[in-house]
């Protein structure tokens, strides 16, 4: 059965999304957190989920708060075991949404699965224990969280997974992160043949080679592997948190409403 189509009423900012509920897996930092603060800044109602760092999250919450918009946090840590997470992460998006923002009505109408672990060891290093954490966060936690999640997303809503261009050339020692997110966009396809008779619109969205606190070792501190990274894009150059966000953002409003199992490219041209 799906949720109600109520939505809430519409926060201090003003934009596409305002009466909206999103929430944003791994919203504390990197492309999450721009993520998180540009579909405020469009006037939805952020849930921003974190597993361990609550001092990020509270920070964008509180940066998200200052600019005018609504948001709280979601704490639920994803990976493996069980359903992935996914009911602890619904138990938390449910009593946040009815303690934050008590003026809205239960339920979702944008859902970012954004969180996961961002590499893997190569195919000789690989453990069977990191296996099962890479792809218990990439792609069991997402699969979960909308199969728990359907009661509360909207008709008419929005799915966007994270996906990321490794999917399209052949980097062998990241092979087990490349491959959940082939996965995902497997998962993306199949889930928007799916939910399509609802007019919920699923896509994944995927950058390249992005400026983030994760790659912060190894692209803000070697101007050779920055060079490097920046090769792979047309623009020749690293891509921003805010420009993927900006691709989340088409994604999730009404602007998209006829993309549905797409997958968007933010890549910057790589591999071109």
């Amino acid at each position: 059965m799906s949720a109600s189509t109520r939505s809430v009423s519409a926060p201090v900012t003003a934009g596409k999304l305002s009466g909206k509920v999103a929430l944003v897996t791994g919203g504390s930092r990197g492309i999450g957190r721009a993520v998180a603060e540009r579909l405020a800044r469009d006037g939805a109602v952020v849930a921003v989920n974190y597993a361990t760092n609550e001092t990020a999250a509270r920070e964008v919450v509180a940066a998200i708060r200052a600019d005018g918009g609504t948001a709280f946090p979601v704490r639920a840590e994803l990976g493996p075991a069980g359903d992935g997470g996914a009911r602890d992460l619904w138990t938390a998006f449910d009593s946040g949404l009815a303690e934050h923002v008590p003026q809205a009505a239960p339920g979702l109408d944008i859902l970012v699965n954004n969180a996961a672990v961002a590499t893997s060891s190569s195919l000789y290093e690989l453990s069977p224990g990191e296996f099962d954490t890479v792809f218990g966060v990439n792609v069991k936690a997402p699969f979960f969280i909308v199969k728990e999640g359907l009661d509360r997303l909207r008709d008419g809503g929005r799915i966007v997974n994270i996906s990321s261009g490794v999917v399209r050339i052949a980097l062998p020692e990241i092979m087990t992160y490349s491959a959940t997110k082939g996965a995902l966009d497997v998962f993306t396809r199949h889930l928007a043949k799916e939910l399509g008779p609802r007019g919920i619109t699923v896509n994944s969205v995927v950058p390249g080679i992005v400026d983030t606190d994760t790659n912060a070792a190894w692209l803000r501190t070697d101007p050779e592997k920055r060079a490097w990274a920046a090769a792979f894009s047309a623009f020749d150059r690293v891509g921003e948190p805010d420009e993927i966000a900006d691709v989340v953002a088409f994604a999730a409003s009404d602007d998209a409403r006829w993309v549905t199992g797409a997958v968007l490219d933010a890549t910057g041209g790589s591999g071109l």
